[in-house]
């Protein structure tokens, strides 16, 4: 299904309805055998939630009612750290999180958020659904916890501020600049010698508006449906980080439900992640204007100055370290020699 960017910010209810209209009786006359409750923190009009609302109506009617999920989007169920807790303890079942924060638990899952080192989604998804994303799913495995095989896309990161635009790596330099609870995105701004503050999703718009930090960074289609261009000036067009979602499911949870139904599941979640990037695709491609026009001043930095910042302040060094010869061979298969 092809989604404009205005049916894509305008469908959350009419998704939900068109699809329990189409489900079966039985889908509604009887309590579902499995109810499982799925998080995220993005806003209601995301891509991620229309998806998953489509996602959720095809799964009721393929499995007769058997399989219900309930969608709790805005960090409904808590902060991005407390819902990642709930999911380990079993009280959340589903939750889709960038790999970055996931970092914390799982730290080679931060691989993927390295700076400056993929220039295009081409080089991304040959990555992520080649080798670079089984490796991190058999460590997302090791901590008891099931990702899908598709990861879900976040988009390329780009950074606001209140008070500069950022043309140079020079422009960072004291920058109070919103980063996620992740340590890469601390380690990188601390060798732009930024000024890093870990705060949860839900917390930056009233963040950035009292000025606890002066900017943050995210893709053009989180800063539209979060509405941060109300309390940010200037967006630089960094594309410093590419970053996804990966779709985590509780083990214990997941191995409840019989093959057939998990199969059933599986492959819905991974089909709704597919269009999910397509979606998020087409909607940043048209953003940059629409965010213009809404009083945003753009520019766009060459990436070439803030990899080479990077690579002399030992940054790639240091992380070849944390992350090991093997997954850095792996990394470097795909992004050329980083260090």
């Amino acid at each position: 299904m092809m989604l404009s960017r205005r049916n894509l910010l305008a469908a959350g209810s009419s998704a939900l309805a068109g699809g329990l209209i189409g489900a079966p009786r039985v889908a509604r006359a009887q309590a579902a055998e499995f109810s499982y409750k799925y998080a995220n923190n993005l806003p209601d009009t995301h891509p991620m939630n229309l998806r998953a609302r489509e996602m959720a109506a095809a799964i009721k009617a393929e499995t007769n009612g058997r399989f219900e999920l309930q969608i709790f989007p805005t960090s409904q169920l808590g902060s991005d750290t407390d819902t990642l807790s709930q999911v380990r303890a079993g009280g959340v079942e589903f939750f889709t999180l960038s790999p970055l924060i996931l970092s914390t638990l799982v730290p080679a899952a931060s691989i993927s958020g390295m700076g400056f080192v993929f220039p295009d989604y081409d080089a991304v998804w040959k990555a992520m659904d080649g080798a670079l994303g089984a490796h991190v799913r058999q460590q997302i495995a090791k901590a008891n916890l099931v990702a899908m095989d598709r990861i879900w896309d976040n988009g390329f990161r780009q950074t606001t501020s209140s008070s500069r635009q950022i043309a140079t790596p020079d422009d960072l330099r004291g920058f109070k600049i919103r980063v996620p609870p992740s340590p890469l995105w601390t380690s990188m701004y601390k060798a732009f010698e930024a000024a890093p503050t870990s705060i949860n999703f839900n917390e930056v718009y009233s963040s950035l508006q009292t000025k606890i930090v002066d900017g943050q960074e995210n893709p053009l289609a989180i800063i539209s449906t979060a509405k941060l261009n109300e309390v940010q000036k200037y967006c630089s067009l960094t594309n410093h980080m590419w970053d996804g979602f990966w779709f985590l499911a509780n083990r214990r949870a997941w191995e409840r439900l019989p093959q057939d139904v998990r199969a059933v599941v599986a492959r819905h979640i991974d089909a709704a992640g597919l269009k999910e990037r397509e979606d998020v695709a087409r909607l940043n491609a048209s953003l940059q204007t629409d965010l213009s026009a809404k009083g945003l001043i753009v520019n766009q930095p060459d990436p070439t100055l803030f990899r080479d910042k990077l690579r002399k302040a030992g940054f790639y060094t240091e992380w070849k370290g944390r992350y090991g010869e093997e997954a850095w061979a792996v990394l470097e298969k795909t992004t050329g020699k980083l260090v």
